[in-house]
């Protein structure tokens, strides 16, 4: 007996910049909203496409290199053009950590390193008002959890930009340019194993910087529960935004994926 196959839903390109910062959280969330998230690794050689035809979404993730260091990261001038190209062609983009000041550079914001030391572990955020009516971010309760691991973050957002949500050390931890496009501080993607992968490898130049790493995967892990419902509910969202582009450039119904409501 031939199993059942289902074909792929609409492909969203992933771009990852280095082996531990995967899409974790959000693929999985994309995943099941019937979505194909594509992942390529352009720091192993593999090339990104020239252009966004034939993508639904692009998801741009973290990673160490800043966002200008294209000798460390050569494949930034092209994650680059696939970003204004996002934006222009009014393609859903979410851009994670990394992704998010890569979003705010390439669209004429400025990114700068933090001179008080990396922001690592679960702070609270708080809602501004460009977030109450934002079709991504406007459930967010006041105050919820976000696990961070940055050194650099968004001085100043790109004209135009709209700030969502906001924390007490980092003032752009969400904006949105234009209508579907969206850049985080945060990361939405991870959970404490993740964190604690980084904490074992940056935990010393976070310690030489008078931060605690144990102290900020403990923190991840308390919050875990939060994170996994906020923000995987944030990715859903995402998810239903994405079929729905692709509905209306094709002119067709919105579907449920199967085995969903």
């Amino acid at each position: 007996m031939t199993k059942a196959t289902h074909p792929a839903g609409p492909r969203v390109l992933v771009v990852q910049h280095e082996a531990d910062a995967g899409p974790g959280l959000v693929g999985e969330r994309l995943r099941l909203a019937g979505l194909d998230p594509r992942v390529h690794h352009p720091w192993r050689g593999e090339a990104l496409p020239e252009s966004l035809d034939g993508w639904a979404g692009l998801l741009v993730l973290g990673g160490a290199p800043n966002c200008e260091d294209d000798t460390a990261a050569p494949w930034l001038p092209r994650v680059r053009a696939l970003v204004r190209e996002a934006v222009e062609a009014r393609i859903p983009l979410l851009g994670i950590c990394l992704g998010g000041q890569i979003m705010a550079h390439a669209l004429g914001g400025r990114v700068t390193l933090r001179s008080r030391g990396p922001e690592v572990g679960v702070v609270p955020l708080r809602r501004l008002p460009g977030a109450d009516d934002d079709p991504l971010l406007g459930t967010v309760p006041d105050g919820t959890p976000a696990a961070q691991w940055h050194w650099d973050e968004v001085e100043r957002l790109p004209p135009g930009a709209v700030p969502l949500l906001t924390g007490d050390d980092c003032p752009y931890q969400a904006f949105r340019v234009g209508p579907c496009a969206w850049g985080v501080q945060f990361h939405p993607e991870v959970l404490s194993a993740a964190v604690a992968d980084w904490a074992s490898v940056d935990g010393p130049r976070v310690r030489a910087a008078g931060g605690d790493p144990a102290c900020a995967v403990a923190s991840v892990r308390e919050a875990e529960p939060a994170l996994r419902a906020v923000w995987g509910g944030m990715a859903e969202a995402w998810g239903a935004l994405i079929r729905e582009g692709v509905a209306v450039r094709e002119g067709v119904p919105v579907r449920a994926p199967a085995g969903r409501g």
